[in-house]
């Protein structure tokens, strides 16, 4: 069952101000007791002054013959039936060698006729007898053998308890409009504190449910400066990003369909071309279909693997090994690539063991994907540099070229999926913008990291960095 926020808080409320009556009850009767223990040898007295005063009135219900000789107003009966008891008990006190007398009995006596209609005094409320433990002694008022009415005693369970009984019993009227105040009161807070949280929750419910929709340009007003002003800032930081995780994801449906596109429509016009004969079927033909083929595999393969990295499921089989075996081998493999841009070349820095907890296959294709981009994007006759950075908790591999360089708003963008500098390239002059979000990808999966930064030759400086084995 669901219980409102109003609810919940007048409850709390109530329960709060029930905890604080019962404290200032058990205060009331602590100060009271003056710490004696507990005192139940006055209930003895109290029952032979009841006798007496049921005597009484016995006598006095015979000479009038019925209850005339009550006033005929209620408080005023019950100022008569508390000035008789105290009578009563000071004469009996007198009589009995002067025997206690409790003076809140008055106070806790009630008479009523023999049909049970209160003629004097006041009845405890059931909700009073039950948060004060009170006990109800009944005493028949005899009259020629039949019963003519009733004196009940309001006995507390602690004779300690007297005096604080009779307050309350003669105080349960106002007490319960004051409690019935209080209520009013907790309620009217209750629903004012429940307002104020119920209507940011109810936007962010609201903003929840349009999420939900697909409408991820929802955003609420955070107005409070609380955990509540927080949750809703956290909610539109929430949603910019699913609104920027759902344009990159559209972005990346867009760019993959549009790079896929293209080699397959260089492979169908080539086949058109062959089946209209307007091109032989030689080997010149054969190579250029192999070409786009070859092109198109290498794509998906690209793709596949970023979809791999996404979901976990790309494995990494991590041993110790010197990057000295690795970097140099795949460098020495791209001289003839480098000399075919006639770009100059320098490796520095691998003289000394630098050794790497790593999967050798992927950090190769890191470290190729990297060579690659420097050859591609440098001018010819330009340069291309090669480092490698020991040191006591981090290794380092840099890679530099020359010139053209990257505008520096544009640096950030360096390893986003389908990324290039010059949107123009072709996918055979500058690649799909696949290679450098492989690199960071694998990078990342190997505790390290990938940056960019302008290269002091005119060009790019990309830094690979791994933690290394001590």
């Amino acid at each position: 069952m669901r219980v409102s926020i109003a609810v919940r808080l007048f409850l709390m409320v109530s329960l709060s101000m029930l905890a604080v009556a019962a404290a200032g009850l058990g205060l009331i009767r602590w100060r009271l007791a003056d710490g004696t223990p507990p005192d139940r040898t006055m209930a003895t007295d109290e029952s032979h002054l009841v006798d007496t005063l049921r005597d009484d009135l016995a006598s006095r219900y015979r000479a009038r013959d019925g209850w005339g000789f009550l006033p005929a107003d209620a408080g005023e009966r019950s100022r008569w039936l508390l000035g008789r008891a105290s009578v009563l008990a000071s004469t009996t006190a007198t009589s009995d060698a002067g025997a206690p007398a409790s003076p809140t009995l008055g106070f806790r006596l009630v008479l009523s006729d023999a049909q049970g209609h209160v003629l004097a005094g006041r009845i405890p409320s059931r909700v009073l007898v039950a948060l004060a433990s009170i006990d109800r002694a009944r005493t028949p008022v005899m009259v020629d053998g039949r019963t003519v009415g009733y004196l009940t005693v309001a006995v507390p369970h602690d004779a300690r308890d007297a005096l604080v009984v009779a307050f309350l019993i003669q105080q349960q009227r106002p007490l319960a409009l004051l409690a019935l105040i209080a209520a009013g009161l907790g309620a009217l807070a209750a629903a004012i504190v429940a307002t104020g949280f119920r209507r940011p929750i109810d936007a962010l419910v609201r903003g929840a449910r349009r999420l939900g929709s697909g409408r991820y340009d929802t955003r609420v007003v955070a107005r409070h400066r609380d955990e509540l002003g927080e949750l809703a800032d956290t909610f539109n930081q929430l949603a910019e990003k699913l609104a920027i995780t759902e344009q990159e994801r559209r972005q990346w449906v867009a760019d993959t369909s549009h790079e896929l596109r293209t080699p397959l429509a260089v492979l169908r016009a080539q086949i058109e071309a062959l089946q209209d004969g307007i091109r032989p079927l030689d080997r010149e033909s054969l190579t250029l279909l192999r070409a786009q083929t070859g092109t198109l595999a290498r794509l998906v393969d690209d793709l596949h693997a970023l979809a791999a990295a996404d979901l976990g499921e790309r494995a990494y089989d991590r041993y110790p090994l010197d990057l000295r075996e690795l970097v140099v081998p795949v460098w020495q493999g791209f001289a003839g690539r480098f000399a075919d841009r006639q770009l100059s070349t320098a490796m520095t820095g691998f003289d000394s063991p630098m050794v790497v907890l790593a999967d050798a296959e992927r950090l190769r294709q890191l470290i190729a994907n990297l060579l690659e981009n420097a050859r591609r994007h440098t001018d010819a006759g330009g340069q291309v540099r090669l480092s490698g950075e020991g040191g006591r908790d981090a290794l380092r591999i840099v890679v530099e070229d020359s010139a053209p360089g990257v505008p520096g708003p544009l640096l950030g963008r360096l390893g986003e999926r389908f990324f290039r500098v010059d949107p123009s390239r072709s996918r055979a002059a500058g690649g799909a913008g696949l290679g450098l979000a492989l690199s960071r990808g694998i990078a990342e999966a190997h505790g390290g990291s990938l940056t960019f930064a302008p290269s002091p030759l005119g060009g790019l400086r990309v830094v690979l960095t791994l933690p290394g084995v001590r």
